[in-house]
């Protein structure tokens, strides 16, 4: 599985899957109940998982620059402003018979956000937004 890892400031990591594969293995099998959940919504995109540790919880900064981090990782890197669909990780799933990839997902939030890269996890997080 090829994944590729971000951090965020406040110590948060992001971690986008770069295949069909490795968007349902980090869907269903590396993300927990808890993590957060996103993808880019209508287009074709990498699942975007924030992983959340015990008795945390991201705060609305940090799910948008997650979601920012979803819409890089999709055919919508070039546009301005995309939805991206987030929940948690425990209301996705995979419908039986569905390809690679492919899932449904409950109690969807939308956020309106603006394609933009993350901090490779080694290098320090920059402090812009």
């Amino acid at each position: 599985m090829r994944l590729v890892e971000y951090a965020l400031r406040g110590g948060w990591r992001v971690l986008a899957g770069r295949s069909d594969e490795d968007n349902e293995r980090l869907s269903l099998e590396v993300a927990q109940p808890n993590d957060w959940w996103f993808h880019v919504r209508g287009m074709p995109g990498s699942h975007v998982v924030l992983q959340v540790p015990a008795g945390e919880e991201p705060d609305r900064a940090t799910l948008r620059r997650a979601a920012a981090i979803a819409a890089y990782h999709s055919k919508a890197r070039e546009a301005g402003v995309v939805p991206v669909s987030c929940t948690r990780a425990r209301n996705v799933r995979k419908p039986r018979g569905a390809p690679a990839g492919t899932v449904e997902i409950d109690k969807e939030i939308v956020l309106k956000v603006r394609p933009a890269p993350g901090e490779p996890a080694g290098k320090p997080p920059a402090d812009t937004d």
